[in-house]
Formats: C-alpha cells, structure tokens, sequence
C-alpha cells in the first residue's frame, strides 16, 4: 500500500484537523460495549482512535498501523489507557479473534481491499461486527464551480494508489467479502459561510490542505502543469458552499 499523503508532520495535523471537525458526523453512533475486545485496523496517527477511546472508554483498543512514524505520534497523542497500539501490517497481523474491528480511510488506500476485508473476518469472533467509514472524492460538489479545481481534484484521484471513491462501493463490497447485512448510511457534510468553523476545519484544512499536498506528485508525473493546479487549490479555497459525502458501513460477521 502506498499512502499517497505521505507521513508528514503537515499529514499528521490535516489528519487530526479532519477528525476534530466531524467527530459528530461520524461519530456520534460508534460504541462498544464495556468488557469487548475491539481492533481499529489501519490507526496511523491515532487520529479517530481518539474519539474511540473516549467513546467507549469500557472496551479495550488494539489499535495497529504498519508505519512506524504514525504510531510514534498516536502513542504521544493519545493517553486513554483502553488503548493499545502495534506496528503490524493488516494482512500479516495474528491475533485471537475480537468482538469488534473499527476501520476508518483505511480501504481507500489499498489496491485489494476485498483482501483486507476477508482478513480482517478472520479477526472476528462469530456474531462479531466490522464498522467501516471511507470517503468518496467523486462527491465534491462547491460553488462556484471551478474546471481548474475538478482537475485538481481529479489528480489526487487518479494517484491515489486504491479506490478514492470507495465510499460508495462499500455495500457489495461487505457483502463479497463475506459480511452479512451490512447497513450503510451517507454522512454529508455542507458548509457554507454560516458555519466558518467548518470552513476553516474540513473544507480548508481537511480537503483542500488534502488535494494540495498530491501537487508535487501530480505536477512531477505530467497530470497537471503547476500554474493550473494552483489556480485549482485557490478556487477550492475561494468556495462558497461546499459540499462532500462520507460512507459508515456496520456489518457482522455472521
């Protein structure tokens, strides 16, 4: 897996700026019960873990990323003691089977995630369930309207090394790997000038601080000349309504 926003400490504070502004969007129905045994596959800077602590502060976290680098922040970032954190591989990682696995911005990065989900069944005990929760960048809608800023976002999609509109796809996506019943509900955010927080947090310092952060890569493999994808970044930071959609997905093992 190639994580196409890199580990930087700029990467580390979009992440955490991201989470802050829609821990009530995403959260607000994510707990475990108390005595449960709950694996957050994919934790990185420990940004949602976080919230997951606190939420349940009765269930014990293991929380495992493969970078080494994010897992030093999480462990300075988050002093909960449910929390447990491992450097492992998602593929590779053993383990007795949990209650429940949390998995957050984590499919859309990787190029099986039908693999990962599969795996990640193995985790679980019978009856136990997976909550996922992915993006969809096909789902940026701002006015105005702005070609330079599609194409910008446009890059971020195509070198993104899975899925960047894996949101939507999260549903049969469950179901062949071998989920049962899963339950996927959208979580739309909107921000217009009525809600400057907003506007600073997640169109400014979530998604478009996102899409600039691909402009090295995107300017260097011939997507994009310099001149127009600055024009892009600008003209998303220039919004004035945005709008854009998150996927949570609850499905049980069977």
């Amino acid at each position: 897996m190639a994580y196409v926003h890199g580990y930087a400490d700029r990467e580390g504070e979009r992440l955490h700026d991201q989470a802050g502004a829609l821990v009530e969007l995403l959260h607000h129905d994510t707990s475990f019960p108390p005595g449960t045994r709950v694996l957050e596959a994919g934790c990185g800077v420990g940004a949602q873990t976080v919230t997951l602590a606190a939420n349940s502060p009765g269930a014990h976290f293991t929380s495992i990323d493969v970078s080494a680098e994010s897992l030093a922040i999480a462990r300075e970032r988050v002093t909960a003691d449910n929390v447990e954190f491992v450097q492992a591989d998602l593929l590779g990682f053993k383990a007795e089977p949990f209650d429940h696995v949390f998995v957050c911005f984590v499919l859309e990065h990787l190029r099986d995630p039908y693999a990962a989900l599969r795996r990640l069944k193995t985790l679980l005990k019978p009856g136990g369930t997976i909550t996922v929760i992915e993006g969809d960048h096909g789902s940026a809608y701002f006015h105005p309207e702005s070609e330079a800023a599609d194409d910008a976002i446009a890059c971020l999609v195509k070198l993104q090394s899975g899925d960047a509109k894996i949101g939507r796809r999260l549903y049969p996506q469950l179901l062949g790997a071998g989920f049962a019943n899963p339950q996927v509900s959208p979580r739309v955010v909107y921000v217009d000038a009525s809600k400057p927080g907003l506007t600073e947090a997640f169109t400014l310092k979530t998604f478009t601080a996102m899409v600039e952060g691909v402009r090295e890569s995107a300017v260097t493999a011939g997507l994009i000349d310099a001149d127009r994808f600055d024009q892009g970044v600008s003209d998303l930071a220039a919004t004035e309504t945005f709008s854009y959609t998150f996927f949570k997905a609850v499905a049980s093992r069977g």
